[in-house]
């Protein structure tokens, strides 16, 4: 079992920026990767940022050149610094941990924490 602790969520100017940190604890040794997801009510969840634990990053193109993942590699805590907001990256942002043991993958997520971009 992983347990995900977000924070850094909340409202910003256009053009602004915002740093999320996620918390892994639990089975720690198991995460093969991080990474963050976003939510509009009403649509699917999709990918943003992934980092593996040996720090291969990867973007989905609406946020390559703004937002940059990165690794804590004492502690494990994943960042994503996000910058030159937009009003479209309004969204709950959800951090996930994909673990693989005995060739089992299971994801896990943390509780979201909303970003609004608006003036």
């Amino acid at each position: 079992q992983v347990q995900l602790v977000e924070s850094g969520g909340g409202l910003v100017q256009p053009g602004g920026s915002l740093r999320l940190s996620c918390a892994p604890s639990g089975n720690v040794l198991s995460i093969y990767s991080m990474g963050w997801y976003r939510q509009v009510s009403g649509e699917q969840r999709e990918l943003v940022a992934t980092i593996t634990s040996g720090g291969t990053p990867n973007y989905a193109d609406f946020v390559k050149g703004r937002f940059t993942i990165s690794r804590n590699h004492d502690n494990g805590t994943v960042y994503l610094q996000m910058n030159n907001l937009k009003s479209e990256d309004t969204a709950v942002y959800y951090c996930n941990a994909e673990t693989i043991v005995v060739l089992t993958t299971t994801h896990y997520w943390g509780q979201g924490t909303q970003v609004t971009v608006s003036s």
